[in-house]
């Protein structure tokens, strides 16, 4: 590959990843963590229900560690714990591959980015078929960082508002996740207002870097975003 990378689709239920590592082991090791975390996270739903279908924070459990990790960025952005499920997925398989060495790290999980690299990373920001959608991106430098962006039109995953892409940057994917959907949620109605709402929301919640709105072709962004590129049709 490219730069001496390797890469990697990987499907295991509800979580569809793109893996990246400068390793063959880590991409063997990145399949084994996703794969060990879902099977922890559903032997933990069968006797907690509240915490699949909560919008809003529950109590944190000290184990599986998948869904400890949940709670906690589910109660740092006030959203329900499977908010953060798909970031706090790919931050363990990263975590995990760091473990076995890796020097690239890069776990995208339906979405939600967990980084860790030796070398810059670019990233392109998808907002189904809106005229910006994978027009630009971002190139990241600066790890580790977790991007996770959330839709009130295009995503699979429920949300309160209307923006058509809410991308959130932390040092972790799980917290990013959470908080994307957490902004998402405010982003409705005027455009000015509902810009305004989700920056002041996201920045309000502790460990958020940055956060940039898509929302009826107009951007707005607050705090540290990496550096914005253009990415080619």
């Amino acid at each position: 590959m490219p730069n001496n990378l390797f890469k990697e689709d990987y499907t295991y239920k509800d979580s569809v990843c793109h893996i990246i590592s400068d390793t063959p082991q880590g991409i063997t090791t990145a399949k084994k963590s996703i794969t060990h975390n879902y099977q922890q996270l559903e032997n933990y739903m069968q006797t907690h229900q509240t915490f699949l279908h909560s919008f809003k924070p529950t109590l944190i459990p000290h184990e599986p560690l998948v869904a400890n990790l949940m709670a906690i960025a589910a109660q740092k952005a006030n959203v329900g714990p499977m908010a953060a499920v798909a970031g706090v997925i790919a931050d363990l398989a990263v975590i995990d591959m760091q473990k076995a060495g890796c020097k690239v790290a890069v776990v995208e999980d339906g979405g939600e980015i967990s980084a860790v690299s030796d070398r810059p990373i670019d990233v392109a920001l998808a907002a189904g078929n809106e005229p910006l959608s994978k027009r630009f991106g971002f190139r990241l430098d600066n790890f580790p960082i977790g991007v996770a962006t959330s839709s009130g039109r295009f995503s699979h995953a429920f949300s309160f508002g209307d923006a058509e892409a809410v991308t959130v940057f932390c040092k972790n994917a799980g917290l990013a996740d959470a908080a994307a959907t957490a902004v998402g949620n405010v982003v409705t109605g005027d455009v000015k207002a509902g810009i305004d709402a989700g920056i002041k929301q996201g920045l309000n919640i502790p460990e958020v870097l940055g956060v940039l709105i898509l929302y009826q072709g107009k951007v707005g962004m607050a705090g540290k975003i990496p550096q914005i590129i253009k990415i080619e049709p």
